[in-house]
């Protein structure tokens, strides 16, 4: 094959790697065709059968030696960042009165929440709160 056609076909295999969901299979496929067009460009890769040849071996042998790699290295990168903002500790203030076990609105950095009162306490309109759980879009609080 010509080598642009190689170079093409490792862009548009680049190009699918990027669009479908991860796994990183495909990328190794779109390397491999950019190498082969590289080898084939220099003039060192000039049989089809052997463009054919180093394809498929560096596609394979690159995928089996770095995708274990890759996947280790963005996974240990996921760790260091927190799962969510915690909400936790922060103060709210409820909009409305709350009984033990009730729920309303409370205001939690400038935005209206749907509040639980898991103190044993009644909870007054304007009165400081901390935020114990966030669980979905309810925060639970009680009285500071």
């Amino acid at each position: 094959m010509i080598w642009w056609y190689w170079m093409f076909l490792g862009l548009v295999l680049l190009g699918v790697e990027m669009v479908t969901p991860g796994g990183f299979y495909i990328l190794f496929f779109g390397l491999a065709a950019l190498i082969v067009g590289s080898l084939t460009w220099l003039g060192f890769a000039q049989a089809e059968w052997l463009q054919w040849l180093l394809f498929s071996g560096l596609a394979i042998l690159s995928l089996l030696v770095f995708r274990g790699p890759l996947l280790a290295w963005i996974n240990r990168q996921d760790k260091d960042l927190p799962a969510v903002d915690s909400l936790a500790g922060e103060s709210a203030i409820p909009i409305e009165d709350l009984l033990p076990g009730a729920t309303g609105k409370a205001e939690l950095r400038g935005t209206s929440w749907t509040a639980h009162n898991a103190g044993t306490v009644p909870l007054t309109k304007g009165q400081r709160c901390t935020v114990k759980r966030v669980e979905g879009l309810t925060i639970w609080i009680s009285a500071e």
